[in-house]
């Protein structure tokens, strides 16, 4: 019997993997998704939608990382405008409730509901984006950290 000698040329190796498509490293997409699952996280560790907790993670993954990655910088700012936005309004509904002596519940139960499933569906598109590499911007937000 008698083998084949296994010819390097036709190996079944794949070839090295390519950069991704859209430019960005994989370090600095996977940062961008932790930046923005990182209010998430603070969300259910903490006081909820809303709550300090949710631009905690942001924050300190834009403090950490914003003068080495810029794509992490970003998204970072953007996630962390974002839900400082969200505290924001959470914020002004308690207002209201506690001036109207409680009606205001009304109103602000409802929000509360709405915006919280909001903020959940857009931050989770916002970390696909982001660990796709793809710049994304929050259909609501305000531009407070620049």
């Amino acid at each position: 019997m008698s083998e084949n000698p296994i010819d390097p040329s036709q190996s079944s190796a794949p070839p090295p993997p390519p950069g991704h498509p859209s430019g960005v490293a994989a370090d600095q997409r996977q940062w961008a998704m932790f930046a923005h699952l990182s209010a998430i996280a603070g969300a259910v560790l903490t006081s909820g939608v809303g709550g300090w907790g949710t631009f905690l993670g942001p924050l300190i993954i834009w403090l950490v990382k914003k003068d080495t990655m810029p794509f992490v910088d970003d998204q970072a700012k953007e996630a962390l405008n974002f839900n400082i936005t969200v505290a924001i309004v959470f914020f002004a509904l308690w207002v209201l409730v506690f001036v109207t002596l409680g009606i205001g519940l009304l109103i602000a139960i409802p929000a509360w509901f709405v915006i919280g499933i909001a903020w959940l569906v857009f931050t989770i598109i916002a970390a696909i984006k982001a660990n796709d590499g793809v710049t994304y911007r929050y259909p609501f937000a305000l531009r407070l950290v620049k």
